[in-house]
């Protein structure tokens, strides 16, 4: 029997394994928060797909998201990434990834972690949408809004109201698969 899955994620296979797997699932490991960050905050003016298929050289090139050796990088990793043809070699964007394992070191000697930090937007809980079609789904909320604005008072960069809301869609902050969607009530119990 075929089981209803949200609109988008029936695009490519890597969408849909995506979606079945991952999208919505609730994360709190602060290393899969900064890759999601990362990935969110490439993907901007891109399709979702094209960061996806490029994840695992994302991985590679970027120490397997980790922001401590992230936060130390030099010219010579910047321009070694500059012409690493598995990412987007847009500057602004290498640069950002530098930036904000900066800031995200920062707000884990703060908070004790970003899990901490990041889930206090919404009060720890995910936030349980009943959309019944995929074009009910905004791009951006006032919570969004929030993140993102206090996220830029700390540094970070590519981190727009439409980024942060898919950010918060990714890691489980806001459950926002359609009602009839198999993994729709999977999340609902997480």
């Amino acid at each position: 029997m075929k089981q209803t899955k949200c609109a988008w994620a029936l695009s490519s296979p890597l969408e849909e394994q995506y979606h079945d797997q991952e999208w919505g699932v609730p994360i709190h490991d602060d290393r899969l928060l900064f890759e999601f960050l990362t990935l969110e905050g490439a993907q901007a003016g891109l399709s979702w797909s094209t960061i996806l298929k490029r994840r695992d050289a994302y991985r590679i090139a970027f120490d397997n998201f980790d922001p401590t050796l992230i936060a130390r990088y030099d010219d010579n990793k910047v321009s070694a990434l500059l012409e690493n043809t598995g990412i987007i070699r847009n500057r602004l964007k290498i640069h950002s990834v530098i930036t904000n394992a900066q800031a995200f070191l920062a707000i884990q000697v703060e908070y004790g972690s970003f899990n901490n930090y990041i889930w206090s937007f919404v009060k720890g809980q995910t936030v349980h949408n009943a959309w019944r079609h995929t074009s009910e789904v905004p791009a951006s909320s006032d919570v969004s809004l929030k993140m993102s604005q206090a996220l830029k008072k700390r540094g970070f960069k590519f981190v727009g109201s439409v980024i942060c809301y898919a950010y918060m869609q990714a890691i489980g902050m806001i459950n926002d698969h359609t009602v009839d969607c198999f993994r729709y009530a999977k999340i609902n119990t997480l």
